[in-house]
């Protein structure tokens, strides 16, 4: 019987042993953030984006101050 027990504690404490999990969740993190820099790079390398920021500064540029 204490066989038995000392088994079913050993495996309580397998099952809640998290001492993995902050390296997972930050190896997720990184990988989502790399993904969100590759979609936010593509977004802002497209010509429509490139153009209008290009028409913003020029008209940020040429505008006098009075």
């Amino acid at each position: 019987m204490q066989r038995w027990v000392e088994t079913q504690t050993l495996t309580g404490r397998l099952i809640a042993d998290e001492s993995g999990m902050s390296t997972v969740e930050y190896a997720i993190g990184t990988v989502a953030a790399a993904a969100f820099g590759a979609l936010l790079y593509t977004v802002v390398s497209g010509d429509n984006i490139l153009s209008a920021l290009t028409g913003i500064i020029s008209r940020a540029l040429s505008t006098s101050v009075s």
